[in-house]
């Protein structure tokens, strides 16, 4: 696991206080109940091509502010975000909601915690 800088996880902690977060089993549980929602990974490129939830699109980190309007224009629209463990997905969502997101979640634990529990994964 990868050890995170003291200021990275200092942005991260006073970002998590705006940003709603929900579990994997909160998306399990909508997934299950047919809500729609759209489903990104803002992992970076690299991470992406290794292997994905089934269902997701990705906008990386570093572009989603500058796609996300093209990709998601409807701004009601409810978005959950994963990265790898959970923090980059918070400052992703903190940015969209900014843009005028209103309904954009963070799932914590990211990508790990998806394989944790056997979600549907996609390997490129």
């Amino acid at each position: 696991m990868m050890q995170h800088n003291p200021g990275f996880l200092q942005l991260v902690e006073q970002t998590r206080n705006r940003v709603k977060v929900c579990s994997v089993a909160e998306v399990q549980e909508k997934l299950a109940h047919g809500d729609q929602f759209h489903f990104v990974d803002v992992r970076e490129d690299h991470e992406y091509a290794i292997d994905r939830a089934a269902g997701a699109r990705h906008l990386a980190k570093g572009v989603i502010e500058r796609d996300i309007e093209t990709v998601i224009p409807d701004k009601q629209a409810q978005i959950i975000l994963y990265c790898g463990g959970g923090y980059r997905s918070i400052l992703a969502a903190d940015a969209l909601q900014q843009m005028g997101y209103v309904n954009v979640i963070s799932m914590d634990g990211g990508i790990r915690a998806l394989r944790e529990v056997g979600f549907p994964m996609i390997k490129s």
